[in-house]
């Protein structure tokens, strides 16, 4: 009775010390992590709430690296303590045998393992893969963030903009190339295979809107190269169709274990990861 307590307690303290010292340093890198994560805000105009959201689910993927690392100094740190307080001395001097403390010790890897597996295995991939989904659905909250002065901004795809001044939402000197069709409808020629670029000396942007002063359109086509000029003193353009460049479909270590496995036994495609041969190499390597 005296020696399961003794071991309840040795695994209670081992137990202790690992979550300790596994939430600290997850949290730890999970800051230097999350400062990384706020050119979400900054470049490519999502919120705050997706934001902290995001960075959340990217916690379980931090913290999964660091249970092999944070048992191990666990282990070696609970090592330490007994042998400064002559605790394993009174043990062997009691009569328990040395095997039996290997053999706590050897269980209590394989709990920490089964906890890895299930982290690395299920919980992990279906954070990510939750925090992937969140950039795709959530579209960008407002444009005002994502402008630099005098610094070409190109967080949206097909859609490079440079302002040469900006106060408050108010910019000056506005230059925008659009190669994604959104400005389509802008111009003589609405031709899917048309590029816009627009040159205006003042603006005002409201979160998914832009309107611009005094200014021309000029619209290229790619197939014969001609151009077409149009002169404006307003322009107003939405902005809300606009596809921010962040990697939105799930890579491979986001993607769930179950998908991955039918990935491996059936050649199809399926939503989340495309399963062609390189993908499958991948998997087994």
């Amino acid at each position: 009775m005296l020696q399961n307590k003794i071991y309840q307690n040795f695994t209670r303290e081992i137990l202790k010390t690992f979550l300790v010292i596994l939430f600290g340093l997850s949290l730890i890198a999970w800051t230097v992590r999350a400062v990384n994560f706020l050119d979400l805000i900054v470049e490519n105009g999502y919120s705050v709430a997706t934001y902290f959201h995001y960075s959340f689910l990217n916690f379980f993927g931090i913290m999964t690296k660091f249970i092999p690392l944070a048992f191990l100094l666990a282990l070696i740190i609970f090592i330490l303590e007994q042998i400064d307080e002559n605790e394993f001395i009174i043990l062997w001097t009691s009569g328990v045998k040395k095997l039996k403390i290997v053999n706590l010790f050897f269980i209590i890897s394989l709990f920490i393992l089964f906890f890895y597996l299930i982290f690395s295995t299920f919980l992990t991939p279906l954070a990510l893969n939750k925090s992937r989904t969140l950039l795709s659905k959530n579209g960008f909250n407002s444009f005002v963030p994502t402008i630099r002065v005098q610094q070409f901004s190109d967080s949206f795809k097909g859609f490079t903009f440079l302002v040469e001044n900006k106060i408050n939402n108010e910019i000056k000197n506005i230059f925008i190339h659009d190669n994604s069709n959104l400005l389509k409808n802008l111009g003589t020629n609405s031709s899917q295979n048309n590029s816009k670029t627009i040159i205006a000396e003042e603006g005002i942007v409201e979160e998914k809107k832009m309107i611009l002063f005094s200014g021309h359109i000029l619209s290229t086509n790619k197939d014969n190269l001609e151009n077409d000029i149009i002169k404006f003193k307003q322009l107003n353009i939405d902005l809300t169709n606009l596809q921010t460049s962040t990697i939105k479909l799930p890579k491979l270590q986001e993607t769930t274990t179950l998908d991955l496995t039918k990935c491996v036994v059936n050649s199809t495609t399926n939503k989340s990861l495309n399963c062609i041969e390189n993908s499958k190499k991948e998997i087994f390597c």
